[in-house]
Order: C-alpha cells, then structure tokens, then sequence
C-alpha cells in the first residue's frame, strides 16, 4: 500500500509512508535500521528493549541496532505538516539526538578530575545536566557510564562550592541502588552537610538537597539507617520550610518537599520533631495546591503524623483540617480517600470536637457513599469504624428523616452492630 493515503479524524489525509509502521501514527523521529526500514524512533526502541531482534516489517535479523536519523523524511513530514496547518496539524519539532556515550564519557571524565580547572569543570557538568534534561534515553546513557559514583563523589568533596552544587543537581535526576543510598545515609558528615543546604540562600540547592534526602532515605532499607537521617537537626525544619515556597514561582519546591517530608515521617520514633517543625500547619495550609500524586502523599503524612499524641492535637487544632479531610473524601482517588477517613478515625477517636467538625462538615454522606462504593477494602474498614465512634454524635433527624432508604439502612446496620 505504499502511496496510499489514509483518513484521520481531522478531516485530512495522511501519507502511508509518513506512519511508523508499528504504531501507525505519524512519526516525529523517523529513523532507519539495519534492514533499510524507517520507525518512529520511540516505537523502534521499544520493539528492540522487549527482546526482539528482528525488523518488524521484513522479518530479517537486526545485524546491529544501530538507529539512523532519516533526516530527509523527517523534513518532509514537517513541510507536509505546515501545508495542513488549516487543519490543525501541528508541525512536529526537529528532535534532538541522543547524546553521544563517548562524547558522555568525555564529560564525565571532565568534571570528575581535580587536575581541571573548575570552570572546566562546571562547563562540563552543566552540559551533562542539559543531556540528561532532553531525554530519558540521554538519562540512560549518563547513568550507565557510572555517572553516579562519581557525581556522588564530586558532591561530597568539594562541600559548599558550586562544584558539589552543580553536581548535586545532576545527581538528583537518576535514582540510586540501595548501595549509593547507603553510601549517604550512613555518612553522618554527608547527611549533616545535605541538612544545612536546605538553608542555603539558593532556592534551586534547598530543593536539591531535599530530593537526595529523599531519593537516600527512600531507598534504605535499614531502619535504623532511617532513623539517623530523621534525627539529625532542622532537617524537618529546612523540607518544611521548603514547601511554604509560592508554587508558581517555584513549582519543584512543594513536590520535593512532600516527598522529603514522607520518607523521613516512615520513621515512627522522630514524628513528633515534624510536628514540632510546624508540619501539620504546613501540610493543610498547602493541601489544595497538590496535584495528584502529590496530594496522595501529603494524605499519606497526615495520616501518619495523626498516630502520634502531638500530631493529633497539632491538626485538630487547625480550623480547616477536618473540613478539609471530608470534603476529599471520594474526590482525588481511592488512595486519597483511604488516607483521609484514615486521619479522621484518628482525629475523632482523640477529640470530641473533631467529632462535631466532621458533622457539621457532612461526613455521614460522605461515609455512605464510601462504604457503597468500590473502593478500597482499608478505605471501607476506616470508614465503618468512623461510623461507630461518630454515631452518638449525629443529628437526631440525620438518619430517621434520610430520603435515601438504603443509606438509612448501612448507617443502622453499622452502628447497631
């Protein structure tokens, strides 16, 4: 069928010849292979990552998986792009190439060695950074040539310069094995240094240093290990502080900090210092600008700050934690809503005046339309006991004068037994 065309949706046809013929989309990247075939850069990569050696349209063996630009093809699908412009075909942009692993090589070579000068050095590092900012496939090739023993070496021997800064930002963009984790968190010097540059006058180093904390901590399986980061000092204090940065301004800032605060509140023993820290205000105050992942998270931390005495108190104390926790319920996800009742159970079981706020605030629909629904079996659990404890507490008239006769019914059912 080569020459033939194809209709869209749009209202407008599309060159055969200008699909990958494994996705049989249009291609943004087109390559060519061994076999003399043309893909979409993303799909034939794909094809050769799951196992396979042969060229998906002729069948014969790959002799080398080496990927060629199709240059020409690709102008032309451009130009064919803003001819169809009327149409609302956006004009595809001109890919970068993969980085060069000898040319990664070279770089990593540059910045690591203490004989160069250090501007010679940062050049170096900062146009790794810019690599690994283009692409995964960039990040991929860094990351195998030992990228990250060395940035980690560079970070922690050259302590507050803007070597070790500038490493630190690279680092931050790979994750590390439990080795490298292990090789920090059991470092005290190493994690007291990470501490005080979330104080640092740079916004971009404070956020840095919170996402090696995170990525160290995350990965560490020890306990223990765990533990030594928690406790070292103002380290709740710097990620906290992190998270009250304007978003708009400083997007990074409230994700990393989230992130920061969770894996170091895994640590039962030193929950009380995030509260001290001021955590619980933080986390309400910033709980609508999440996104999702993120608000899952933060969920996730009142939850667990919620299981201490101090955190307990520290969020019924907030005029907002409660109203806010009911209204997410059934709203951001299953995860989110499981997080919540879970937090409330732990508020109303401590406070009488949790228990009033979640009334007043309508928690008992909420409640049963989260027991009828299909969520999590945890989520239901919390929410059945929420039931129980708040069932002195309803309105005389919210449940004999309920119109929804089935609602009526759970609510019997569950507080009768």
């Amino acid at each position: 069928m080569p020459g033939s065309l194809e209709p869209l949706d749009l209202g407008v046809q599309i060159p055969y010849h200008f699909r990958c013929p494994i996705s049989l989309e249009l291609m943004c990247d087109p390559v060519t292979v061994s076999t003399g075939q043309t893909y979409d850069r993303a799909s034939i990569e794909s094809w050769v990552a799951t196992g396979n050696t042969t060229c998906p349209v002729t069948r014969a063996p790959l002799t080398d998986f080496t990927l060629i630009p199709n240059h020409t093809l690709r102008r032309l699908i451009q130009d064919w792009c803003v001819a169809n412009r009327s149409f609302g075909v956006e004009r595809i942009p001109t890919p970068k190439q993969p980085a060069d692993p000898a040319l990664v090589r070279s770089l990593l070579t540059q910045a690591s060695s203490e004989s160069n000068a250090t501007h010679s050095r940062l050049t170096a590092l900062r146009r790794l950074r810019g690599l690994a900012r283009d692409s995964d496939k960039n990040r991929s090739v860094i990351s195998s040539l030992n990228a990250r023993e060395i940035l980690l070496q560079v970070v922690f021997a050259n302590i507050d310069s803007e070597l070790s800064h500038e490493s630190l930002a690279l680092l931050v963009m790979f994750p590390l094995g439990e080795s490298e984790c292990v090789s920090v968190v059991s470092d005290s010097d190493r994690i007291a240094y990470l501490s005080r540059l979330l104080f640092h006058s740079s916004i971009d180093v404070r956020i840095n240093s919170a996402a090696l904390i995170e990525i160290v901590v995350a990965g560490t399986r020890s306990p223990e290990l765990r533990a030594q980061v928690s406790n070292v000092d103002e380290i709740f204090e710097g990620v906290i502080e992190i998270m009250k940065n304007p978003i708009s301004s400083y997007p990074r800032a409230l994700k990393i900090g989230v992130k920061a605060l969770f894996a170091l509140c895994l640590v039962k023993q030193t929950r009380t210092k995030a509260v001290s820290a001021g955590a619980a205000e933080t986390l309400i105050d910033r709980l609508s600008d999440f996104e999702k992942c993120d608000a899952e998270r933060a969920l996730a931390t009142i939850e667990l700050l919620c299981r201490v005495p101090a955190g307990c108190a520290a969020f019924a104390a907030h005029a907002l934690t409660v109203p806010l926790l009911v209204k997410i319920i059934l709203k951001i996800s299953d995860r989110a809503t499981e997080y919540a009742a879970g937090a409330l159970l732990s508020l109303c079981s401590e406070s009488e005046m949790s228990q009033r706020d979640a009334v007043a605030a309508g928690v008992l629909t909420q409640l049963l339309l989260l027991v009828q629904s299909d969520c999590t079996d945890r989520a239901k659990r919390k929410a059945q006991l929420l039931l129980k404890l708040l069932r002195d507490s309803w309105p005389e008239d919210s449940i004999g004068n309920s119109d929804d006769f089935p609602c009526s019914e759970v609510v019997i059912r569950f507080c009768c037994s």
